[in-house]
């Protein structure tokens, strides 16, 4: 289906408005890597488009007339899989829906830019081209319409907790992080003293949204995390767009740290630095989870996990969007065991009953 990375990727983008259809296809086209095959001005349109020209990569716009792009790519993830790179409005609804759209198989995001003038395109042009080179290297699989349902909902929010966590469970992703935390969240079990910390590589104000995504289907509490906030168990905390988080104090007294410090691996939040606070505060009565992701986010901090008597899992390849990630943390020895994305919640569970014996 793709092309080699030889040659140019070929782009279809869809947008239902000419003004970023005509900067999305001169920021494509400028590049010299990828060269735009066509453009679609709804998501019937891309769909007739995606069905004639076969291109390698979508850049999908979400609120269009006719055919939304949540409805495109449902059709295009259940007909002709490839990949898909959102690019949406920071704010509001389009937040949201942005999520979903990575639940239901878009390779990741890029905010537009609220802001006009040479130096926002310049900005949004070298995130937009980092994401296509990503994108292109994804492990592309087909998926089912209907699939961003996930689990039942609960049938009511989960009661917060006034217990602090005397376990922790730390996660890291990256491209393909939402879809596979979709699936891992929502089948945490509760009743085992554990709080969980995620790091999503995610632009700024979308992380709020996913945290309710996942928290309008689990029966974890989710919460954006906040300064100073307890690690309270039975809740999932996730690092806010451009914050790194780490953990002060230890089980039982353990609290969000944020920071703006220099990004790590290139992004903020990292990975690693909340990886190495979770090894320092919680020792052995920690693990960390590095699922799909392009990159080395997470494999020292996984390793400082394992060696300080924790444990360490990874995503296997063949549930994983992109391997690096996972295959950076198997590398580094820190990981205990390597699983589909489908056992790891059953997998979590058992090893902190293990943890909570000894």
């Amino acid at each position: 289906m793709a092309s080699s990375t030889s040659e140019p990727g070929r782009v279809l983008v869809v947008d239902d408005s000419a003004f970023f259809r005509r900067m999305l296809t001169d920021v494509v086209e400028g590049s010299g890597e990828f060269c735009v095959v066509a453009t679609a001005r709804d998501g019937m349109d891309a769909l007739r488009k995606v069905r004639a020209l076969a291109p390698d990569l979508v850049l999908m716009d979400l609120e269009m007339p006719e055919l939304d792009g949540l409805g495109a790519i449902g059709y295009i993830m259940a007909e002709s899989p490839r990949p898909i790179v959102v690019v949406s409005a920071h704010a509001g609804p389009g937040a949201s829906t942005a999520i979903r759209a990575l639940e239901l198989g878009a390779v990741d995001l890029v905010a537009k830019e609220e802001e006009r003038g040479s130096a926002a395109t310049a900005r949004f042009a070298e995130r937009l081209m980092s994401v296509l080179r990503t994108a292109r290297a994804a492990e592309i699989k087909r998926v089912g319409r209907g699939a961003e349902r996930g689990p039942e909902l609960p049938s009511a929010p989960p009661a917060a907790s006034a217990t602090q966590a005397t376990f922790c469970v730390a996660i890291a992703a990256s491209t393909g992080g939402p879809r596979a935390l979709s699936e891992l969240v929502p089948l945490l079990p509760t009743g085992l003293d554990a709080s969980v910390v995620v790091v999503q590589h995610m632009p700024p104000k979308f992380t709020r949204s996913l945290a309710e995504r996942l928290a309008g289907r689990s029966r974890y509490r989710v919460v954006e995390a906040e300064e100073g906030m307890p690690l309270l168990a039975d809740t999932a905390y996730v690092a806010p767009g451009d914050y790194h988080m780490r953990i002060t104090g230890g089980p039982g007294s353990a609290r969000v740290a944020l920071d703006q410090g220099p990004t790590v691996w290139g992004v903020r939040p990292a990975a690693d630095p909340l990886f190495s606070s979770v090894a320092a505060r919680f020792g052995a009565r920690a693990i960390g989870v590095v699922l799909t992701g392009i990159g080395r986010d997470g494999a020292q901090g996984v390793r400082q996990i394992h060696d300080a008597g924790g444990i360490g899992l990874a995503q296997d390849r063949d549930s994983a969007t992109i391997y690096g990630m996972p295959g950076a943390a198997l590398q580094a020895g820190g990981i205990t065991s390597v699983l589909p994305i489908s056992q790891m919640a059953a997998r979590i569970a058992a090893d902190l009953t293990q943890l909570r014996s000894r």
